[in-house]
């Protein structure tokens, strides 16, 4: 799924290589003048990691080429529209992340949303997304805005209670019974579920633990308007707009759809989860 920013990648280092042999340099040269281990040089130039724009900057000036460093920044931040970093993205602070998240969904008509073992955010309670979000801040060392970051996550549901816009949402059952808060709070979450599959807004499946599918769950992502894939990792999110990408995670979702459950049926599976949180 991250062919598009391999490729970039790939051309980036391509553009580095090109640079350090126009200013006749070899590797072991050109790593001894930047003070960098020859295997860096290497791995950038290779695309097997990504250069930091402190990295360009040196690099262009360790290759004569100084002008080069603006062009070097472009082609970095044009590769990182494909792949942002959760640390990046949560500099800011959690309130940011979800404010950005309300303006995209807001803005799209038609949500194709699958997660695998966490309630997708539009449908959290506040103490289920404090828990959520707490970990998010610890596991980041990022900024702990918890309760402003709650209260725009909570904002983001307005778009569920709004006309001309549909989620279309498919969770793994396991989301159920992966507990992000205290037993009661989760249990007040699994009542939360309940009461959105009603909505006219919404149409909501879940996917039996046991059921034969033809697929691993993966990842969680969403297919905004058939034109955007957001596709999250433990690092990143992944943004893939390439029409053979969009096209293979709406196969993807739709083979996920044939397995899953709706209705009185989902009644039955959020009452088991409940029963599995029930002190022994």
């Amino acid at each position: 799924m991250s062919t598009d920013f391999q490729h970039s990648r790939e051309a980036l280092g391509a553009r580095l290589r090109d640079l350090r042999i126009e200013g006749g340099l070899n590797g072991k040269q050109f790593a001894e003048l930047l003070g960098w281990p020859a295997s860096k040089v290497s791995r950038l130039e290779n695309g097997k990691q990504t250069a930091t724009p402190d990295d360009l900057a040196a690099w262009a000036l360790a290759a004569g080429a100084p002008e080069s460093r603006s062009e070097l920044q472009g082609r970095l931040r044009g590769l990182e529209t494909h792949n942002r970093s959760w640390r990046r993205q949560l500099a800011a602070g959690q309130r940011a992340v979800q404010e950005a998240n309300a303006a995209q969904e807001a803005n799209a008509e038609i949500l194709h949303i699958f997660e695998s073992s966490i309630v997708p955010g539009i449908f959290q309670t506040p103490e289920y997304a404090r828990g959520v979000l707490t970990d998010v801040a610890n596991r980041h060392g990022a900024p702990r805005d918890i309760e402003a970051g709650v209260r725009a996550r909570m904002k983001r549901q307005d778009a569920l209670y709004q006309p001309g816009h549909r989620f279309h949402t498919l969770v793994w059952e396991a989301a159920l019974y992966t507990v992000r808060c205290d037993p009661a709070a989760m249990a007040a979450q699994l009542d939360r579920l309940a009461g959105v599959i009603g909505l006219e807004t919404v149409a909501f499946g879940v996917i039996p633990l046991g059921t034969r599918t033809p697929f691993s769950p993966k990842h969680g992502f969403w297919i905004i308007d058939d034109r955007l894939v957001i596709a999250d990792t433990w690092n990143a999110e992944l943004w893939l707009d390439a029409a053979e990408d969009v096209a293979l995670y709406r196969k993807m979702w739709h083979l996920m759809s044939e397995a899953a459950v709706f209705d009185r049926q989902i009644h039955r599976l959020l009452d088991r989860a409940r029963r599995a949180l029930a002190p022994s």
